[in-house]
């Protein structure tokens, strides 16, 4: 499983019920998920929003600190991980309270035929 460079400090496990997504422990024992899309999604924050993604990664620790159990998912509807009693997170939850937002290039074209 890949190494996410963020989060190298702290103590990561391997739950063999959800072998595609890494576990992480605060030092204080919260724990969370990050499953590879959400990863992905996160890159591309980091890409598009240099100067603030360690405040997305801040926002992320502090989430975790205030519920305690985490998945950070690619879509909450279809998630890849399944564990009882964590809330489920997209990156826009994370990024939106931020007021760092994504921008939608998936929207049709503003010009009629």
């Amino acid at each position: 499983m890949k190494e996410y460079e963020e989060f190298k400090h702290l103590r990561k496990e391997i739950d063999n019920n959800n072998p595609f997504c890494a576990l992480y422990y605060l030092e204080s024992g919260e724990s969370f998920y990050i499953e590879p899309v959400f990863y992905t999604q996160l890159m591309g924050f980091k890409d598009h929003y240099a100067d603030k993604y360690h405040l997305i990664i801040e926002k992320m620790l502090e989430l975790v600190k205030k519920n305690k159990k985490i998945v950070f998912t690619g879509n909450f509807e279809n998630p890849l991980t399944d564990v009882d009693n964590y809330i489920y997170l997209e990156v826009t939850d994370v990024t939106d309270a931020l007021q760092i937002y994504a921008e939608d290039k998936s929207r049709g074209s503003d010009y009629g035929d």
